[in-house]
C-alpha cells in the first residue's frame, strides 16, 4: 500500500507542475533596446551609455556589475481581450521596472539567481500589466538593470525572456490551492488522518486534470474546497508573520548596488500591499530608507503612506544592522540615536525593537544600551548557526553585565528567509522552546540577504494558512504587535546572563585589518573632536559632523567591518575612511590650536578623565608636563627634568626603564620581562614572549578552523636587531622576514610608562596564513577578563565544557587581562579584536589572508601597536582599562599660532573621583547644553564625584538618547552619584 501511496504522490506532484506551466502563456515578444553603463545612472539620464538596439533572447548585454536601462516596447495582441496580461521579464540579473514619472514600481530577479532551494525560489520575473485587457494597448516602459544576480554572481549577462503573456487567473489560484495542500500533506505524519485525507483529495483532483480547462478547474475546486476550509481549532501556539527582506548593505556586491536593491525591494513591497489586503512587510536600517529617500523620492512617498496605513513597518533601532563585537559602546549608542531619530522625524514612529537577525554575536552591554535608549525588545536568529552547542531558548530575558534585562526573541524557524510553507510552520510548532510559557512565535518570510522580499507565492500561501486544519494559525502583523503581545508575565521566561556568543565566524574579528584600524581610529577621532569642540568653543557644522558619524556607522554594518565582503567594498571604504580621518583630524587641530592660543603657548591636551604626565623635549631640555583630566597644560610650565631619572638603558639584547627590564633571545623573541616595581618575572619559566607565529589558515573571511593549532606554526625569521635610546624611550628595533612578507617592530619602553609597546609594520603577502603573537605568562587563573563595550566580561581559560571549548577565539576591544588575586598581565592593542587566552598563554590574532569573499584580504601594508602591561592586583586594581585608554588616546601636542597674556596656562573641563571613566563629551543634540557620558569600569558599585570647569545652571540625568529624566544639581560645578557596576550614566550640563 505504501508503494501505491508513493505513486499517488508522484501523480499529484506531476499534476501541480503541469498546472503551473498553464498559468502564464507568452503571446508576443517585446522590442528591447538598452543603454549600458559601468555605474548606475538615474532615470533622467537613462539614454546615456553604450546603445544596444534590437536585443533578443540570448543576446549578451553586459558583464559583471554593468548597469543598463532597458527600453521595452510592444503591443498587447487583440487575442488578449478580457484577459489578465503580464510581462515576463528576465535579463539574467536584477532589475526594476519604472513608471513614466521615474518611480520604481516592481523589482525583478532572474530565475537563474542563486538561493537556498529549501527556502524557495528568488525569481521575480512577472510584472502585472493589465488586469483586464482590451487588446491593442501599447507597452512602453523602462527597466533599470544590474548584471548580477541576487548574490552578486554573474549569470551570463544575456536576455533570458522579454515577453507579453496572458495569466490564467483560475489556473493560478488552483495552483496555489493544490501546492499548499500538497506541502501540508508532506509536513504531516503519514499516519495521521489529515495526511491521508488530503492525499486522497489531491489525487482525485489530479485524476480530473487533463487539458486544464475552466470546466476541469471548477471541478477540482469543488473537490478541494472542503479541505481548504477545514479550521485548526483552538491553538496552543500562534505565529505572527511579517514579510522581510534582509538586505546586506554591502557583501557580495558594492554599496552602490544596495541602493538599487532597496528600490527593487521597497517597490515590490508596495505593489504587494496594493494587491493583498492582509500583507504586512517590515524593513530595518534607516540608512536604507535614507538612500531610497535621496535617490527615489516618489517611491519613498509611497513607503511613507504605507507606514501610515499600518502596512509597512519600520524596524530596528540602529542606523544599520551593525556588528555588535567590534563597534564601540559609543558607536552603538550613536547607531540608535541616529536610527530612532530618523524614524521619528520621517514617520513619527517610535521604534521599540533592535533588529539584528544576522550579526555575528552580541556583546553583554547591549541590554543596558537598549533599555537606556528606550528600546524594549531584541530580535535575532543568528545563534542558531552555532556549531557546537545549541542555544536553549527562543523567548527569554537577556541579562547584561550590569544586571539590565531586555525581552529577546530568537526565531524558532532559524531563518529570516522563511518560505511560509506548511513545513516551515510545522518547524516553528515543533521547535519553539518556550511553548510552555508563551503562545506566540515570530516568523519572517521572504527572500533576503540580497533583498527582494516576499513574492506573491509567499503571500498566497499565507492567505490559505491563516487557520488551516493541520497547522497552527498564522496571522500577518507587525513585529511591534508581536512583542507587545509577549511582553507580559516575563518573570516566567528563562534568563540568559552574559554575552550571546556565536560559535562561528571568529575570523571576522581579524579579517580586513585595515578597515578595523580605521574603524578604531575614526571612533576615537570623533570622540576627540567632540571633546575638542567643547573645550575650545569652536563653532562647527552639525550637519557635517552628523554625516561623518553616519558614514562611520555605515561601515560598521555586519558584513563590512567584520571583513566578509568583496574586495571592492574595502577599496571604496578605505578611500572614504582616509578622507574622513583627515577631515576630522584637521578640525581637531584647529580646535586645539584655539585652546593653545587661549593658554598663551604650546600645550599638551589630555582627552581622558584622569591626570596624565608626559615627558616633552623642548628647546630648553626635557619637561615633565602633568596634564589635568580632560584638560590642557602649557608645556613651558612643565617641570625640568633629566633623562637620568628614568633609568633608560638599551644594551645589546636588553632594554630597560624605571619599571621594566626586557631581555631578548637570539631569534628575536623575549626571554624575560622583569617587573622591577613588583620584583616579578612576567613570563613563565622556560617560555618565550612575543612569538610571531604563522599558522596555516584554510578558512574563509568568516571562519578560522577550530583545528588550526593542531599543526605546528612556522615563524618569522629575525634578520636584524638594534637596541638604542630614542629620546625618552629605550627601543629594540627588529626586522623579520617570512616567505614573501617582511615585519619590522620597534619594541619600546617609554620613560613614564610601565608597559611594553610593540610598534609593528608588516608588509603582508601571504595566502591562507594567519599571523599571531603570544606570551606565556606566569599567572594561573580560571578566567580571563576582556574589555567589551562599557565594561568587561570574564571567560574561561579552560576547555572543561563544550561551551568553553567553542570559545577558541573571542572578542576583546582595547585589552584582555589574565590575573590572580595578587598579580596580572594585560595584553593591550590599538586596533585588534581577536584574542585567545587558554591556560596561561595570552594570544592575539594580528593578520589573516583568506581568499573569499575578498580575494586579497589583508594582502597589504599594515601598521599597529600592541602592548604588554604587567601590574599588581587584578585588572581593576591594576587600572588596566585606564592604561588601554592611554595607549589608544595619546595626549595631543598643540602649537599656539599667536601668543597672548593669560593666567590660564592649564585647565580641566571635567574629572571623576571614583571608578568611572568619562567616555564621551559632546555638544547636546538639542539646545546648547553639553552631554557627558561615563560608566563604572570595574563591575562594582561605587560612589563617585564628577566635577566640571564651572557652575552650571542645571546638571540633568538623561537617558542615552539625551531625553531628560532628573535634575541632579542646580547652580553647581559638581555632582555626586551612586553608580552600579558597569552602569552607564549620561549627564546634560545646562549653562
Amino acid at each position: 500500500m505504501a508503494y501505491y501511496k508513493q505513486h499517488m504522490k508522484m501523480a499529484v506532484r506531476q499534476a501541480i507542475d503541469a498546472l503551473k506551466e498553464t498559468v502564464y502563456t507568452p503571446v508576443a515578444e517585446l522590442h528591447a533596446e538598452a543603454y549600458v553603463t559601468k555605474e548606475p545612472v538615474p532615470f533622467a539620464q537613462k539614454t546615456t551609455g553604450t546603445y544596444l538596439p534590437n536585443l533578443k533572447k540570448g543576446d549578451t548585454w553586459g558583464t559583471l556589475w554593468d548597469c543598463a536601462w532597458f527600453h521595452l516596447k510592444g503591443t498587447v495582441p487583440n487575442e488578449c481581450k478580457d484577459k489578465s496580461v503580464v510581462l515576463m521579464l528576465d535579463i539574467c540579473g536584477e532589475a526594476c521596472v519604472f513608471d513614466d514619472t521615474g518611480c520604481p514600481v516592481r523589482g525583478l530577479t532572474s530565475v537563474r539567481s542563486d538561493f537556498d532551494p529549501s527556502l524557495g525560489t528568488p525569481a521575480k520575473r512577472i510584472y502585472r500589466f493589465l488586469e483586464k485587457a482590451n487588446g491593442g494597448e501599447a507597452v512602453d516602459l523602462w527597466m533599470d538593470a544590474g548584471c548580477n544576480d541576487l548574490f552578486g554572481a554573474y549569470k551570463g549577462g544575456h536576455v533570458e525572456q522579454l515577453s507579453i503573456a496572458v495569466c490564467n487567473e483560475k489556473a493560478r489560484t488552483l495552483y496555489y490551492d493544490m501546492l499548499v495542500l500538497f506541502e501540508l500533506m508532506e509536513a504531516l505524519d503519514e499516519k495521521t488522518p489529515r495526511h491521508q485525507r488530503v492525499l486522497q483529495k489531491l489525487y482525485d483532483a489530479a485524476c480530473v486534470l487533463g487539458d486544464f480547462s475552466d470546466r476541469e478547474i471548477d471541478a477540482v475546486n469543488e473537490i478541494l474546497r472542503p479541505e481548504l476550509e477545514k479550521k485548526g481549532g483552538d491553538p496552543d501556539l500562534t505565529i505572527s508573520a511579517i514579510g522581510h527582506a534582509h538586505i546586506d548593505l554591502a557583501w557580495l556586491w558594492p554599496i552602490r548596488e544596495t541602493i538599487r536593491k532597496g528600490a527593487r525591494t521597497f517597490s515590490t513591497a508596495v505593489e504587494n500591499m496594493e494587491r493583498y489586503e492582509d500583507y504586512r512587510f517590515g524593513a530595518s536600517q534607516p540608512q536604507l530608507f535614507a538612500w531610497v529617500k535621496e535617490h527615489y523620492p516618489a517611491l519613498y512617498e509611497k513607503v511613507k503612506q504605507k507606514v501610515k496605513e499600518g502596512k509597512f513597518e519600520p524596524q530596528g533601532a540602529m542606523w544599520v544592522e551593525a556588528d555588535a563585537n567590534i563597534s564601540s559602546g559609543e558607536a552603538l549608542v550613536r547607531q540608535i540615536l541616529y536610527g530612532t531619530k530618523f524614524y521619528k522625524d520621517e514617520f513619527d514612529f517610535d521604534v521599540k525593537n533592535l533588529w539584528l537577525p544576522d550579526v555575528f554575536g552580541y556583546n553583554a552591554a547591549l541590554p543596558q544600551i537598549l533599555k537606556k535608549s528606550g528600546i524594549d525588545y531584541f530580535m535575532t536568529q543568528k545563534l542558531s548557526w552555532s556549531e557546537h552547542n545549541k542555544f536553549p531558548h527562543h523567548t527569554f530575558m537577556w541579562k547584561g553585565i550590569d544586571g539590565t534585562e531586555v525581552l529577546t526573541h530568537m526565531l524558532a524557524e532559524e531563518t529570516y528567509n522563511g518560505p511560509a510553507t506548511p513545513k516551515a510552520i510545522k518547524k516553528v510548532e515543533r521547535d519553539f522552546a518556550q511553548s510552555d510559557v508563551s503562545e506566540n512565535a515570530l516568523m519572517l518570510f521572504g527572500i533576503g540577504d540580497g533583498g527582494g522580499g516576499p513574492s506573491p507565492a509567499h503571500i498566497e500561501r499565507l492567505n490559505r494558512e491563516k487557520n488551516l486544519s493541520g497547522l497552527i494559525p498564522v496571522r500577518q502583523e507587525w513585529a511591534r504587535d508581536f512583542f507587545e503581545r509577549i511582553d507580559h508575565d516575563t518573570d516566567r521566561y528563562p534568563v540568559w546572563s552574559g554575552e550571546l556568543y556565536l560559535e562561528k565566524h571568529q575570523g571576522t574579528l581579524t579579517t580586513q585589518a585595515r578597515n578595523k584600524w580605521y574603524n578604531r581610529k575614526m571612533e576615537l577621532s570623533l570622540r576627540e573632536l567632540e571633546f575638542a569642540l567643547t573645550l575650545s568653543g569652536m563653532p562647527y557644522d552639525k550637519e557635517w559632523l552628523d554625516n561623518v558619524w553616519k558614514e562611520v556607522l555605515l561601515y560598521q554594518f555586519h558584513d563590512i567591518i567584520p571583513g566578509s565582503s568583496i574586495d571592492r567594498v574595502y577599496d571604496e571604504s578605505l578611500a572614504r575612511y582616509k578622507v574622513l580621518y583627515e577631515q576630522v583630524n584637521e578640525k581637531i587641530k584647529e580646535a586645539y590650536e584655539m585652546v593653545a592660543n587661549k593658554a598663551g603657548g604650546d600645550v599638551l591636551i589630555n582627552a581622558l578623565s584622569w591626570e596624565v604626565s608626559r615627558v616633552v623635549q623642548t628647546e630648553d631640555g626635557l619637561k615633565l608636563v602633568t596634564v589635568p583630566p580632560m584638560g590642557y597644560a602649557r608645556v613651558d610650565e612643565g617641570e625640568e627634568i633629566s633623562a637620568d631619572e628614568f633609568e633608560l638603558n638599551a644594551d645589546g639584547q636588553m632594554i630597560e626603564n624605571t619599571f621594566l627590564r626586557v631581555t631578548f633571545d637570539e631569534d628575536g623573541t623575549i626571554s624575560s620581562i622583569f617587573d622591577k616595581t613588583n620584583e616579578v618575572e612576567v613570563l613563565k619559566a622556560g617560555t618565550k614572549g612575543n612569538r610571531l607565529s604563522v599558522y596555516s589558515d584554510k578558512g574563509d573571511c568568516w571562519d578560522i578552523p577550530i583545528t588550526y593549532r593542531d599543526k605546528a606554526p612556522e615563524a618569522f625569521t629575525l634578520v636584524e636587531a638594534n637596541a638604542y635610546l630614542d629620546g625618552t624611550s629605550a627601543v629594540m628595533e627588529q626586522k623579520y622576514t617570512y616567505h614573501n612578507s617582511t615585519l619590522t617592530q620597534k619594541i619600546r619602553l617609554s620613560a613614564t610608562s610601565a608597559r611594553v609597546d610593540f610598534e609593528t609594520n608588516v608588509d603582508w603577502n601571504e595566502s591562507f596564513k594567519m599571523l599571531r603573537t603570544s606570551f606565556d605568562v606566569d599567572v594561573m587563573a580560571e578566567n580571563a577578563s576582556y574589555e567589551i563595550q562599557f565594561g568587561n566580561i570574564k571567560r574561561s581559560t579552560t576547555d572543561n565544557t563544550t561551551w568553553d571549548m567553542a570559545k577558541f577565539e573571542v572578542c576583546g576591544n582595547k585589552w584582555a587581562d589574565l590575573s590572580d588575586h595578587n598579580y596580572g598581565v594585560a595584553l593591550l592593542n590599538d586596533c585588534k579584536y581577536g584574542y585567545r587566552i587558554k591556560g596561561s598563554e595570552m594570544d592575539l590574532n594580528l593578520l589573516r589572508s583568506p581568499k573569499y569573499p575578498g580575494k586579497h584580504a589583508d594582502i597589504a601594508q599594515h601598521s599597529f601597536t600592541y602592548s604588554i602591561y604587567p601590574h599588581a592586583g587584578d585588572e581593576a586594581e591594576g587600572q588596566v582599562a585606564l592604561e588601554a585608554y592611554e595607549l589608544n588616546i595619546p595626549v595631543h601636542y598643540a602649537k599656539a599660532s599667536k601668543t597672548v597674556e593669560t593666567e590660564a596656562c592649564c585647565g580641566s573641563f571635567a574629572s571623576v573621583e571614583g571608578s568611572a571613566i568619562i567616555e564621551t563629551v559632546k555638544p547636546a543634540e538639542a539646545g546648547d547644553g553639553v552631554i557627558v557620558r561615563l560608566y563604572e569600569h570595574t563591575g562594582a558599585p561605587d560612589r563617585i564625584l564628577v566635577s566640571f570647569d564651572k557652575n552650571y545652571r542645571e546638571i540633568v540625568r538623561c537617558d542615552l538618547m539625551e531625553r531628560e529624566q532628573e535634575v541632579l544639581a542646580s547652580d553647581a560645578a559638581e555632582v555626586e552619584l551612586s553608580v552600579g557596576g558597569f552602569e552607564i550614566v549620561t549627564l546634560k550640563l545646562k549653562a
